[in-house]
């Protein structure tokens, strides 16, 4: 039932945050303030409860396999470090030419690659899990060194060669370093280390079959506090400016659309059947609300258009790519897996 009405749990979800933050007086200051670090511990938690379960469900003895797809590692990296930045700043600059703060905001929002959600996301399409943790940590080794860089370049350097305006942002290392430790080195640990004991005290049969479903719900539960958070966090900000969410939403729209369309066609073009088309497709469409939220607040304040665009990114993420959960499934019936043999060889078996 909680697959089912999936849905429905996550409408309700946004709804209650939505009203839970726009009636509650000082809900929204008051769960802010709850931080360590300048992280929301509530969001944190959140996260840390849904990625677990699904990394504890990764087969970490598997993981060769997928490293050695070139295929799919080349196209992970230019998806999130070439297309998606990129991408994002036309789009920004092409529909909130008039909104700086709002531009600015999206183009963070474009730079910070996802490492959470999309794990979640991933394994709801019945995506390739190994696929999906080997792309994130490749993904969040690329954040760390890359993300100020492109941030220079998409934010001052490209604008100054365009003629267009130039703004710089505060991220050092350690910044997207932590980050990436907490959001994925813990449940990574978590999920790796629950494994390894788990087989070993009972063995793989128990794990899977007994140990591993009652685990499972815990993911979506994560999920669901999660997006009953974000929501409460800005629901007066959201209902009281509705134009402003509408502009900041557009932009965001084409780009979820476009870098899962991307990836989910160039992972069908390459051949690398249904699990890990889907695993490339939504690593290129996630990103990583918390850092491009914290990189906002820190250069521009917690009251800034930019950060109010970077809480956005999330509020549309979501809705979105539960829609694409159930358009990936729809479409799972068109691929063969890899290991498939023809047709013309099934007959004739």
């Amino acid at each position: 039932m909680l697959d089912r009405f999936l849905p429905v749990w996550i409408g309700g979800a946004m709804l209650l945050g939505l009203l839970l933050g726009r009636w509650v007086s000082g809900l929204g200051e008051a769960v802010a303030a709850v931080e360590v670090d300048g992280i929301s511990l509530p969001i944190a938690i959140g996260l840390l409860v849904m990625m677990y379960p699904v990394l504890a469900k990764v087969r970490y003895d598997r993981l060769d396999s997928v490293t050695g797809d070139r295929r799919l590692l080349v196209a992970s990296l230019v998806l999130n470090w070439i297309v998606g930045p990129a991408l994002m700043f036309a789009l920004a600059w092409l529909l909130l030419p008039d909104l700086p703060e709002y531009r600015t905001g999206l183009i963070i929002v474009g730079l910070a690659r996802c490492i959470a959600m999309v794990i979640i996301w991933n394994d709801l399409a019945c995506g390739d899990r190994e696929a999906a943790a080997v792309l994130v940590a490749l993904n969040s080794v690329f954040q760390v060194v890359m993300f100020a860089v492109l941030g220079w370049f998409y934010l001052s350097v490209l604008p100054g060669w365009l003629g267009l305006e130039q703004t710089t942002i505060d991220a050092s290392p350690w910044q997207i370093a932590k980050s990436v430790l907490i959001f994925l080195g813990i449940p990574l640990l978590a999920g790796y280390l629950t494994r390894g004991i788990g087989e070993r005290v009972k063995g793989r049969a128990w794990y899977e079959d007994s140990f591993l479903p009652r685990l499972g719900p815990w993911a979506l539960y994560g999920l669901l506090f999660t997006v009953v958070i974000l929501f409460a966090l800005q629901g007066e900000q959201i209902t009281s400016q509705p134009w402003d969410v509408a502009r900041i939403a557009l932009p965001l729209l084409i780009y979820f659309a476009v870098m899962w369309g991307g990836g989910f066609a160039l992972g069908a073009v390459l051949g690398l059947g249904y699990e890990r088309t889907t695993t490339l497709a939504f690593t290129a469409a996630g990103n990583n609300f918390e850092l491009a939220i914290a990189v906002a607040i820190a250069t521009f304040g917690v009251t800034s258009g930019q950060a109010l665009a970077g809480v956005i990114g999330p509020l549309i993420e979501v809705p979105v790519l539960v829609a694409l959960v159930y358009l990936s499934l729809t479409l799972r019936r068109r691929f063969a897996t890899p290991s498939e043999p023809p047709r013309e060889a099934q007959r004739d078996a």
